[in-house]
């Protein structure tokens, strides 16, 4: 017994490697503040700040505060900086989670594959060891669903983005995809034994609820259109990045012909050289301008890209699978 009695000191100075992150806690009163933020600037995109505390392979998330809307401008950016460690203050003060754990924001239609996105987490990850962000989408929510989700970066892409190298080569060698970006992290909804027994009270005596309402809705057009639309817009963004790779091999491949005229033309002159008993010129000439590599362009904006597009597939079929079975529940009904 006395070996396995450890001091504090020794405990922290043991145990420094993490458990990987496996769920999200989140209090049901942060899941509603984060819904009413949201719902209320929809469809203008909003953000804000997620407290809690990491423990072990959970992360709770106990609090949050919004952020307050601002323009593109650094006086204004200032401010919001400053609201934010005003805001921490004032909770501290009133012995409230302060702890910062990542922040929520909203999106349109699940358009947030973003290196802004990316940006924020590398941002994040600098001071916080582990954070994630929580995505909420109030468009998809009026289909009857809570479209609410945490991801965090994979530990595998943060390398290659701290290293700012993108090339195919290494994206080879580290074997990323563009499924490898972002993680998706299990959220788990907790309520204090006092609110779980008070929401049992409000409950209705009729197991029906708005939420079940809403799952009927046949009317789907709108939502739908917005995906197609926005399934165009990415495709045609996709194509653009393609053709940069297809300047890149294009300029590669004269570069190379031209790399071969000259060295085929330096060791004719060697040759004559030879027999002439001159000294040979070397076969490498680092100044000559066809000796210098090419950039290949990152891949990084074609990995979001694809993102976005399977993101967007995904909730066409979705929907459209939905719609079908409500259909022939609906024809259903009206032929009993």
């Amino acid at each position: 017994m006395a070996n396995m009695a450890r001091s504090f000191l020794q405990v922290a100075a043991t145990e420094e490697v993490a458990s990987p992150l496996r769920v999200v806690q989140i209090e049901g009163l942060v899941i509603l503040k984060i819904i009413k933020h949201c719902k209320e600037f929809s469809p203008a995109l909003v953000t804000g700040q997620l407290l809690g505390l990491d423990v072990g392979s959970v992360l709770e998330v106990t609090n949050c505060f919004p952020f307050p809307i601002r323009e593109e401008d650094e006086e204004i950016e200032a401010e919001g900086a400053n609201y934010q460690l005003e805001m921490m203050r004032c909770l501290r003060e009133v012995n409230v989670d302060n702890n910062t754990v990542g922040w929520y924001q909203s999106t349109l239609l699940g358009s947030y594959q973003t290196v802004e996105l990316i940006e924020t987490f590398m941002n994040y990850q600098e001071n916080i060891r582990r954070c994630v962000c929580i995505i909420y989408d109030p468009s998809k929510s009026n289909q009857g669903v809570l479209a609410l989700k945490a991801l965090k970066l994979s530990d595998s892409f943060m390398e290659l983005y701290r290293n700012n190298n993108f090339t195919g080569e290494k994206l080879r060698e580290k074997n990323l995809s563009w499924v490898d970006i972002f993680e998706e992290i299990p959220i788990k909804v907790s309520n204090s034994a006092l609110i779980s027994a008070f929401m049992t009270e409000l409950e209705a005596d009729s197991p029906v609820t708005q939420c079940d309402y809403d799952r009927l809705k046949l009317s789907t057009n709108p939502f739908l259109e917005r995906n197609v639309e926005f399934l165009i817009e990415c495709m045609d963004d996709l194509s653009m990045d393609q053709q940069k790779f297809q300047y890149y091999y294009r300029n590669l491949s004269r570069q190379q012909a031209q790399q071969q005229a000259w060295l085929q033309k330096r060791r004719a002159e060697n040759m004559a050289r030879r027999a002439a008993g001159e000294d040979p010129l070397p076969e490498e000439d680092p100044s000559n301008p066809i000796f210098k590599p090419v950039p290949e362009p990152s891949r990084l904006d074609s990995f979001l890209i694809t993102n976005q597009i399977s993101n967007y597939c995904n909730q066409i079929n979705g929907v459209a699978g939905q719609s079908f079975c409500r259909l022939y529940l609906m024809k259903g009904l009206h032929e009993n």
